[in-house]
């Protein structure tokens, strides 16, 4: 399973917004230099993040994007089902595009399809809390500490 850049991106604000307090803001070019990508990419993803009540988004001089939810509340294997566009891993998983003439009795189908709803149920295990528990040194490694707004 291979989750999209999109799907990583999403994950990568929320690590980087969870390793600071939740009154701190910041902005998309703060986060956009801390891993190197695209802010284009970037103002998609926080778009979304902010529709889907993950980040608050505030406008204005002072504004900036922060949590809008605990860590401990968002969940990891909601934000990838909510992020990934589908979960179509082979040609089969999808009627409309199978065009696999074994399908009718091919045993792999089944067994891929397990293999994916494990992957997710390892995930369903896991918070936003779970993985900034080492918040000192993501924010060493994400070198930002000036780029937050006091």
């Amino acid at each position: 399973m291979k989750l999209t850049l999109y799907t990583d991106y999403s994950l990568r604000v929320l690590i980087y917004l969870g390793s600071y307090n939740e009154d701190k803001l910041s902005n998309i070019k703060d986060i956009a230099e801390a891993y190197n990508i695209s802010k284009n990419h970037l103002m998609k993803v926080i778009h979304e993040l902010g529709k889907l009540g993950y980040i608050e988004t505030l406008r204005g001089r002072n504004g900036g994007i922060r949590l809008a939810m605990e860590p401990a509340k968002i969940n990891i294997g909601a934000v990838v089902r909510k992020t990934e566009d589908d979960f179509h891993i082979v040609e089969c998983f999808s009627e409309e595009k199978n065009r696999c003439v074994i399908t009718p009795v091919c045993g792999l189908k089944h067994v891929l399809f397990e293999a994916l709803q494990a992957y997710l149920a390892v995930l369903d295990r896991y918070t936003l809390a779970d993985l900034i528990t080492n918040k000192d040194m993501l924010r060493t490694l994400l070198n930002s500490d000036a780029s937050f707004k006091q």
